[in-house]
């Protein structure tokens, strides 16, 4: 098999970053991609002005490219803040704030998968009840991922760039994506496995991918150490992706790294040209 026989999207929030977010869009179209996945850009509003969301859409529209991913509003990303489901207060309010805006965003333009960050562990407040706060929250986030056909995902990262972050191990990603199923009845919630981040928290990579291949909704990639293309680390990436395959999943690959010190669109001469737009 190997990289030429994958669905790869790009993430316009990590490349093409040196350009206006409206710009991003044409410009992944015009580096052969016809997929693009987002973080939640609006990382001060959950809620931003119609005209702003209108104007996104017409960008992604008109640059024939289809959106396969949104992240719902997880804070400042990137940045040590990750996620906002999971802390009391202001920032869960955002977050469920934020659900029907993402939602219908992304419903808007045929998006397939909402990805919801957990959220940091907060100093002073029992884990518990940040985790019993989490899954009311994501009860609601696959609900209304349900109404536009799509499906949930929950993201693990890695300890080193979120300690913060409870969610480091791929067994403890997919103990949430059970609770959430088990509370909705839906079966929509789904594992994103990044094999970067799994990477920098020292996981046995295949052992990942058989325990839960089965489980994992999307997919996404960089290199380690350093973020980067495939090819710039010492991950074996295409082997990890045949793997997957084998395991059955046949789903989205986001390509989230950092193009490094040159142009994003000369970041992806390790992918053939005929290879970069999904079948």
């Amino acid at each position: 098999m190997g990289f030429a026989d994958q669905r790869f999207n790009v993430n316009l929030s990590i490349l093409f970053t040196e350009l206006p977010l409206l710009e991003r869009p044409a410009a992944a179209a015009a580096a052969g991609f016809n997929a693009v996945e987002l973080w939640w850009p609006w990382v001060d509003s959950p809620s931003p002005e119609r005209s702003e969301l209108d104007a996104l859409k017409k960008a992604i529209e008109d640059a024939g490219v289809r959106l396969t991913g949104l992240n719902f509003y997880a804070g400042q990303l990137p940045g040590p803040d990750r996620g906002a489901l999971s802390i009391p207060g202001e920032e869960s309010e955002r977050f469920r704030a934020n659900i029907d805006v993402a939602a219908e965003f992304a419903g808007s333009l045929g998006c397939t998968a909402l990805n919801a960050l957990y959220g940091n562990r907060v100093e002073g407040v029992d884990p518990a009840e940040q985790d019993a706060l989490a899954l009311e929250n994501l009860v609601l986030a696959a609900r209304a991922a349900d109404r536009i056909g799509a499906i949930l995902l929950v993201e693990t990262l890695n300890e080193r760039e979120s300690p913060r972050y409870p969610l480091v191990s791929a067994t403890a990603g997919v103990a949430v994506v059970d609770k959430v199923n088990a509370a909705t009845g839906l079966g929509n919630t789904r594992f994103l496995m990044d094999l970067y981040h799994l990477s920098m928290n020292g996981e046995d990579l295949p052992r990942a991918i058989a325990d839960h291949a089965d489980r994992t909704g999307h997919v996404q990639i960089a290199d380690n150490p350093g973020r980067g293309a495939p090819g710039t680390g010492s991950l074996p990436l295409e082997e990890l992706l045949d793997q997957l395959a084998e395991a059955g999943y046949a789903g989205w690959v986001g390509l989230e790294y950092k193009p490094g010190d040159r142009p994003s669109a000369e970041a992806f001469d390790w992918l053939p040209a005929d290879a970069r737009a999904a079948r």
